[in-house]
């Protein structure tokens, strides 16, 4: 079929009527499927089971530098554990800081701990009048969530497959000493699944902030959640600590990681990888804020893994589970080629697949989604604020539903998005004609 906006009126009504009614069919199925976020499906947890083994009161609880696990100490994370967590950085251990159970809570208590506490010496950012951050968008919803809530004013970027507008970005960070931080999830980017370039990282390791307290915000959610093989893809990322180093920034970054998303949500570890100057910073406040993280998660993550070639190979099953449901997405995305109506990533990894659809178009479709009985994360969410200034992006999240599950619900939002886009060339249409008219 040609382009939906080559079409004649008739030919959109007519159109209209045949996608109208087999929606109505597909309301009639009682579907009732959660693609709203990107949550490990029920075979992603099946296949970590052996992590509840490998620890027990038979093991032993000390860690190689012979701190027992069980009691206080180590407040920086058992060695073993900073050597694991460094590996799936690409960072040495002494760089790195155990934490909580994910990232998200470190990111948290670092733009907390910089509004009240400042940034090595810095003023706090709460006694400022005022503190802006720099949000590549399409981005993660949950970034954005934590600047608004800490009444950070948020300044779109727009991505592009090579990573953020770094023009962009150079010009307003040299310019501005209010930009205090910009967020980053450099590998297989949340939503579109995008790796930064060599050129993005090395240019974000030579900026030059008017702000002394300027830090990138590394987010490394995804950094080992590959769809393929190795020799498939073409997609690593340069290490960004040495970048810095090397560009004589080494205080400019804070990199985050966890494995919420390797073995159990919320039975992670999480950590922070930093120069010195930067850690002794954290631990300052970090020795107040807590005695000690969980040392017991710590080791029964390097009794189950061993170490990173561990845990590689722990990722290659995921893969396995994964590759299908992307596919199965992907697939139901081909009816849409060619009729103009809209635009997909095709990532090697992470958790998301990105759509652009028609301007004006989101809200519509993923309303159209949730009345049909599947739900996707909201039109906006994307977005600072939650307003997509173009009401066009949607991510799209095909971990959760099964392979089966996930092909109808592909199905029907293949299906709504036509009947929006359809929808959407008559009005503009008809608003047309009556402005000519």
């Amino acid at each position: 079929m040609k382009a939906y906006q080559e079409l004649s009126r008739e030919e959109l009504l007519a159109l209209k009527a045949e996608l109208g009614q087999a929606y109505e069919d597909a309301k009639g199925r009682g579907l009732s499927l959660d693609m709203s976020r990107g949550k490990p499906g029920e075979t992603q947890l099946e296949i970590g089971m052996g992590f509840m083994d490998a620890l027990n009161s038979q093991s032993g609880m000390k860690a190689e530098n012979g701190v027992d696990v069980r009691n206080y100490g180590a407040p920086d994370g058992i060695p073993e554990a900073r050597r694991l967590l460094a590996d799936m950085m690409g960072v040495k251990p002494e760089n790195v800081i155990m934490c909580g159970n994910g990232s998200l809570n470190v990111m948290y208590d670092t733009i907390s701990r910089s509004m009240t506490q400042g940034v090595l010496g810095s003023t706090p950012w709460c006694r400022l009048d005022k503190v802006k951050f720099l949000c590549p968008a399409p981005g993660y919803d949950r970034h954005f969530a934590i600047t608004e809530h800490f009444g950070i004013e948020m300044i779109t970027v727009p991505m592009t497959p090579e990573g953020p507008d770094m023009d962009m970005v150079e010009r307003l960070v040299s310019k501005d000493p209010s930009i205090k931080g910009i967020w980053c999830v450099p590998k297989y980017s949340n939503p579109q699944g995008y790796s930064y370039s060599d050129e993005t990282v090395r240019r974000f390791a030579a900026l030059e902030p008017a702000a002394a307290d300027f830090r990138i915000f590394w987010d490394n959610a995804y950094a080992i959640h590959h769809l393929y093989d190795e020799e498939e893809r073409q997609d690593s990322i340069l290490e960004i600590l040495s970048e810095c180093e090397r560009a004589g920034h080494p205080d400019l970054v804070y990199e985050f990681c966890s494995t919420s998303k390797v073995i159990f949500a919320g039975g992670g570890i999480g950590a922070v990888a930093s120069s010195q100057a930067n850690l002794e910073d954290i631990r300052r406040s970090m020795s107040i804020q807590t005695i000690g993280y969980d040392k017991v998660n710590q080791l029964r993550h390097v009794r189950y893994f061993k170490n990173f070639d561990g845990m590689k190979e722990h990722m290659k099953k995921h893969g396995a589970l994964m590759r299908p449901k992307f596919e199965t997405v992907l697939k139901a995305l081909k009816d849409l080629e060619g009729l103009g109506i809209g635009e997909w990533t095709k990532p090697n990894g992470g958790y998301f697949v990105s759509f652009e659809a028609m301007e004006g178009c989101a809200k519509a479709i993923v309303d159209r989604c949730r009345e049909a009985g599947v739900t996707l994360t909201g039109a906006g969410a994307t977005f600072p604020y939650g307003k997509d200034p173009k009401d066009s992006n949607i991510r799209i999240a095909p971990s959760f539903p099964t392979k089966e599950e996930l092909a109808m619900a592909a199905d029907l939002f293949v299906l709504c998005v036509k009947l929006v886009s359809v929808e959407k060339l008559l009005e503009t249409r008809h608003n047309s004609l009556s402005k000519t008219g």
